[in-house]
């Protein structure tokens, strides 16, 4: 069975994380991993993993809470980091994110890494720890990760920050093979493009026909063109 990662924590856009909702309506095994940064507001206490309050408040009960040896390329075909600028700040200057990221993106057997709106800054992950800790509002993951510069999308209100040697696209998502032997990256720009990143997903790990199974029950506006 086809087996996707999401990690959310503290600070998370709650938009983004419908990526499981969606997934698992195509059939994928999906668990959801909880990125700690001190103590969550609600506490671990009472909950083993803690709630994670989201950007608007939103609370969400992950699974597990996030334990690198479990949550490597080796058990998961996909790893997907949401955006929320507190959410993304925690996994930017989270050791176990990055590496997992770049096992997941280096893995021999070809995996997918998915990165929507603040998430997508973890490439530029030194970057981050300097000048923007406080004040980005966009994609963060890609950046410190240090990935190679390929076809990428973000939230608008960082698109200047990403150095040229990234071909900066204004799509709702990028699907990106630039870099041989080396993962998919999927980048996408917001809360409002979470549903077209998510049917995407299930396009890259199930086809084209389960998308469109998985699409045509959820009334998913008939205007919006694929690929969106």
């Amino acid at each position: 069975m086809v087996k996707a990662l999401i990690l959310i924590t503290d600070g998370t856009e709650e938009m983004d994380t419908i990526a499981y909702d969606t997934l698992v309506r195509a059939g994928i095994d999906c668990t959801s991993a909880f990125v700690p940064k001190g103590l969550s507001p609600y506490g671990s206490s009472d909950t083993s993993p803690a709630l994670a309050v989201c950007s608007r408040q939103v609370k969400i009960l992950p699974d597990v809470t996030l334990d690198p040896l479990d949550a490597g390329p080796d058990k998961y075909d996909v790893l997907i980091i949401p955006g929320g600028m507190g959410g993304a700040v925690t996994m930017a200057g989270s050791t176990e994110v990055q590496n997992l990221v770049g096992a997941y993106y280096n893995h021999p057997e070809k995996r997918i890494i998915g990165m929507i709106c603040a998430g997508i800054l973890f490439i530029l992950v030194d970057r981050i720890r300097g000048l923007w800790s406080i004040c980005l509002q966009g994609s963060k993951v890609a950046i410190t990760a240090k990935l190679p510069g390929q076809p990428i999308t973000s939230h608008p209100s960082v698109q200047s920050e990403f150095p040229d040697y990234f071909d900066y696209k204004e799509q709702s998502v990028v699907v990106s093979d630039a870099v041989a032997g080396k993962a998919t990256l999927v980048t996408s720009r917001g809360p409002g493009t979470a549903f077209p990143f998510a049917f995407t997903l299930v396009e890259l790990l199930c086809g084209k026909a389960k998308r469109d199974e998985v699409v045509g029950p959820m009334i998913f506006p008939t205007g919006i063109g694929y690929p969106f």
